[in-house]
């Protein structure tokens, strides 16, 4: 039973093909978006990277792809998939674990898209492009939402009134599929490090405390314009600035959610670029004071995420920037210490996926992110309890 998981971020799309549960993908292609460009890069297993234009719409990343993998490269794929399994962001207070989609649940999840408008459109788009291309196959969503589903009370309640909580005002976490793929590898490889705090670093980023391997808490909150900051999000703000921006100084609350989503974030406070490694390649005062304060941010968050856990025995980095970016792991593991964080430069500098020195009390990893192989494997899962049912 084939299965194609179709990944449409905020920044890139992803597809892989996987022949069976348990197995590693057979095939990937990936596009990453150009900044201020209409033009995407991609690059697919045994093809050499091409760029290719990008009709400028939510899905269109994702019509590019299928449409690559329909006319570029046909033999990639032995038939058509059985399964098609898409992340879907943000899940609501109705779905906590896979589903399959349909004409019912469809609209449902379209109402959240102001909830995560740099995310939600594109997904469900892709939804869409799917469903005309392989009308025969199963459908699923995966929900980034639902691997935060069994927190706390404490962890998931804002300091509002409780009418608000009981309609869906609270925190629902992000960057499920990453941080589930993520846990499962430290488990493992290091079933004792019971305390973890994944950092999943990139254009979206975002901190998962796990406590014996399950989530207990989220830089992301009530949407993944929270916690820290992004590429183009401010992450989190005082609410007071909103209250000032849309009150006072009369901004329309469309052109706070641009400002906020789209112009904030390293790009906002460096004026030069969103990408990291553009940064830290840059000498220009705003380049070096983007980087200081998404480092001061990083730091805040993991000592706060350690105080909840009572201790850490694992710090996990995933995602672009937490994978490739020495000079930001190395910068937040220093500022470290007090919690027992040590890392060996040499392995810090080669990308090792094992980063800590010998004296150091905490587990310090890369985990290579891999939000495909989450899909499929909770895909896999539903369509056969599907079937046996």
């Amino acid at each position: 039973m084939g299965l194609l998981a179709l990944n449409a971020g905020s920044t890139s799309v992803k597809a892989a093909w996987f022949d069976a549960p348990g197995r590693d993908a057979t095939w990937r292609i990936e596009m990453q978006y150009q900044e201020n460009e209409p033009y995407g890069f991609w690059s697919a297993t045994g093809e050499p990277p091409r760029t290719v234009l990008v009709p400028p719409h939510p899905g269109g990343g994702s019509e590019v792809v299928l449409r690559i993998m329909r006319t570029r490269i046909p033999g990639k794929i032995p038939a058509p998939p059985a399964v098609v399994v898409h992340r879907i962001v943000h899940g609501g207070t109705t779905f906590d674990r896979a589903v399959v989609l349909d004409d019912l649940n469809l609209p449902v999840l379209a109402g959240l898209a102001p909830l995560a408008p740099l995310h939600q459109p594109d997904n469900l788009a892709g939804v869409a492009a799917a469903r005309a291309q392989f009308p025969q196959a199963v459908q699923v969503a995966c929900f980034d939402t639902a691997f935060h589903a069994a927190w706390p009370d404490a962890a998931r309640r804002f300091a509002l009134p409780r009418r608000l909580h009981e309609q869906g005002i609270r925190r629902y976490g992000f960057h499920g599929l990453a941080h589930a793929f993520a846990a499962r590898r430290l488990r493992e490889s290091l079933p004792q490090a019971r305390r973890a705090v994944i950092a999943h670093l990139g254009g979206g980023s975002s901190l998962c405390a796990l406590d014996d391997f399950a989530s207990v808490d989220c830089s992301m909150g009530y949407s993944p314009l929270d916690g820290l900051p992004m590429a183009t999000r401010c992450g989190a703000i005082d609410p007071g600035v909103l209250l000032e921006l849309a009150g006072p100084r009369g901004m329309p609350l469309d052109a706070l959610g641009h400002l906020l989503y789209r112009e904030s974030g390293m790009l906002g406070v460096s004026g030069l670029s969103a990408h990291m490694h553009k940064l830290l390649e840059s000498r220009a005062q705003g380049a070096r004071e983007a980087v200081d304060l998404y480092v001061h941010h990083v730091v805040r968050g993991i000592g706060a995420m350690a105080a909840t856990l009572g201790g850490l025995d694992a710090l996990v980095f995933s995602g672009g920037i937490g994978q490739r970016a020495a000079a930001i792991r190395e910068a937040v593991c220093g500022r470290l210490g007090f919690l027992g964080v040590a890392v060996d430069p040499a392995a810090n500098a080669a990308q090792a996926p094992v980063l800590e020195a010998a004296q150091s009390r905490v587990a310090v990893r890369i985990v290579a992110c891999d939000e495909e192989a989450e899909m499929a494997r909770e895909a896999f899962a539903l369509v056969a309890g599907d079937s046996a049912g």
